[in-house]
């Protein structure tokens, strides 16, 4: 009797071990969740502040160099938007206790290298093109972070709409760009 006792002691004690691991676990999990999310807000709010920085360069470079009116317009629509929208990503990086960052990332950085060099139509076009392939990568990561919560999703949120607006002005302008060179061209091939 007594080592049926201690029998059904010992699974009493192993599964209640057990079921206090597998407790332990469960709790675990959201933790390790919310630490995943807070880096996924953190990472992203940087990318943010590198991408309104490099757009403000740029936007700048673009109001120098730009032969077209309207593309020295968009550069200076880049230079105010980015420029409010930086100044609310330093807000949430300090929510999220987050150190921002001062300049663009490397790529953006050799983007404004590359643009810096460029003259007349070429620099025009290459700006644009680059535009919409900023903007395209943008509104992808916005969208996929205002789908969350907390301060990094209500900046997305906040600024989603701008950049949607920013890529629909972008794509419209490129490709008056590339027409323009595409029937210049024609033109001067039948000359």
């Amino acid at each position: 009797m007594f080592h049926k006792f201690m029998g059904a002691s010992a699974l009493a004690i192993t599964l209640a071990l057990g079921t206090a691991g597998v407790h332990a676990q469960q709790q675990q999990q959201p933790v390790a969740q919310a630490k995943k999310a807070d880096k996924e807000a953190q990472d992203f709010i940087k990318t943010a502040i590198q991408h309104n920085i490099a757009e403000i360069d740029t936007g700048k470079l673009a109001q120098e160099k730009a032969t077209n009116a309207a593309v020295k317009q968009f550069g200076a629509m880049m230079v105010k938007d980015h420029g409010e929208a930086l100044e609310k990503a330093r807000v949430t990086a300090k929510i999220l206790d987050v150190e921002p960052p001062e300049s663009a990332d490397m790529m953006h950085q050799a983007a404004y290298l590359k643009m810096k060099v460029l003259q007349g139509d070429t620099f025009d076009r290459s700006y644009m093109n680059d535009m919409v392939q900023d903007h395209e990568k943008d509104v992808k990561e916005f969208e996929k972070m205002a789908s969350m919560s907390g301060p990094a999703a209500d900046h997305a949120k906040e600024v989603l709409p701008k950049l949607k607006h920013h890529l629909e002005e972008a794509k419209k302008l490129d490709a008056q760009l590339n027409q323009a060179t595409v029937g210049s061209g024609n033109t001067n091939q039948s000359k």
